[in-house]
């Protein structure tokens, strides 16, 4: 194995995990390819890659102002009205919860679940003890009847 199919390899193999990812077109694989051959083929000197992430705050689809209502958080990738945002932002936009705020710039307490779904299922754990717990164990008696 020569040193330049190592290379290959190592470009092949860069190529195929970034081409795996949802939100990466036809000629952005092709760009990056071109980009990996020329580096690894020792160009004129380092050229600066550019991120694969946006460094500047994405344009929403709605205002800011309109992304929430009381029933709904609307994506602002598309528009979209949802109950809860997290599965979406991960299925039809490739992101996580994190990518997605800084996408738009959205600090880390910006709710993405609807403010009447939350209540309500803070109501519903409420009503049904959850994270509430007996401190000591049951004593139990051991084969023992109590006669009185």
């Amino acid at each position: 194995m020569t040193t330049s199919d190592t290379k290959d390899e190592m470009i092949s193999r860069i190529v195929a995990a970034y081409a795996g990812r949802p939100d990466v077109g036809p000629n952005e694989i092709v760009s990056l390819f071109n980009r990996l051959r020329h580096e690894m083929a020792g160009g004129a000197g380092a050229v600066e890659m550019p991120s694969s992430e946006p460094q500047t705050i994405a344009e929403a689809a709605i205002p800011l102002e309109r992304a929430m209502t009381r029933d709904k958080v609307y994506c602002l990738c598309c528009g979209k009205g949802f109950k809860m945002l997290k599965r979406h932002i991960g299925a039809e936009h490739g992101l996580t919860e994190a990518e997605y705020r800084a996408r738009f710039g959205l600090a880390a307490d910006v709710p993405l679940v609807a403010p009447s779904y939350s209540s309500k299922k803070a109501k519903y754990a409420k009503e049904t003890g959850f994270g509430k717990y007996a401190r000591r164990p049951a004593r139990k008696t051991a084969g023992i009847l109590n006669k009185t």
